[in-house]
């Protein structure tokens, strides 16, 4: 019986262990280049909610049977399991709730009925074997979950609002890739600084009885779902705007 109870406190703190093991894995990997930021997020996700998961429950029944430990270590060793165990799960709970109720997709614009377009593959080699054109099939969802976006009505000029958005974006942080300033149109990324998802951003000037309208489109080019950053993204603009 002290056996399995020491066994028992060493699979949980192993889970625990080797679960802050994985994320560090996966965010150093990404850091520095080594891992697809996709690769280094499955790894975070998998320390946490793996590893979380097993040292919180193994850690638990050991902390119900701590006094029935004969050794210290094991007593130890199954506290903190379970301290681990907590870490990895908040873990994974921080990062998924910073997306709220943010529906799984993953492409959101301003302008559902005619969605701007990103730059030429032949000009933005990022889009060559990428289908940069808008999913249908997000349109009602984006009208359900995003009612408030809208084009930007500006008194300016084209070529005056032109100018305003695009130093928007720069201020911003926004890497610029692509700009037709004839065209009203610029192409610009952003990077999320832990796991390094780089996101596309589009925004199309075009004229508006005496002023400007300005359409926006946020794409992520990883993953199904964006946790509401794409459209969080537009929201911030447009206010700057």
């Amino acid at each position: 019986m002290a056996a399995e109870r020491s066994r028992l406190a060493a699979v949980g703190y192993f889970f625990g262990s080797a679960g802050i093991a994985v994320v560090f894995i996966g965010i150093t990997g990404i850091q520095i280049r080594l891992l697809p930021p996709i690769v280094g997020f499955s790894l975070f996700v998998l320390g946490s909610l793996v590893g979380g998961l097993g040292a919180t429950l193994l850690g638990s029944i050991g902390m119900a049977r701590r006094k029935h430990m004969p050794l210290e270590s094991d007593r130890t060793r199954t506290l903190k399991a379970t301290a681990l165990g907590a870490a990895l799960l908040a873990l994974i709970l921080l990062a998924a709730g910073t997306g709220g109720n943010a529906p799984p997709i993953n492409d959101i614009t301003t302008d559902l009925k005619n969605p701007p377009a990103f730059a030429p593959a032949q000009e933005v080699s990022a889009y060559l074997e990428r289908d940069m054109s808008y999913p249908a099939g997000f349109i009602p969802v984006v009208k359900t979950h995003y009612p408030e976006l809208a084009p930007f009505e500006s008194p300016l000029a084209p070529k005056a609002a032109y100018a305003q958005a695009l130093a928007t974006a720069k201020a911003m942080g926004l890497n610029l890739v692509w700009q037709s300033a004839e065209e009203g149109r610029f192409d610009a990324t952003q990077t999320t600084s832990i796991f390094r998802f780089v996101d596309d951003f589009t925004v199309r000037v075009s004229a508006s009885g005496t002023g400007s309208r300005i359409d926006v489109r946020s794409k992520s080019r990883d993953g199904q779902g964006d946790m509401g950053a794409n459209a969080k993204r537009i929201n911030d603009f447009l206010s700057r705007l």
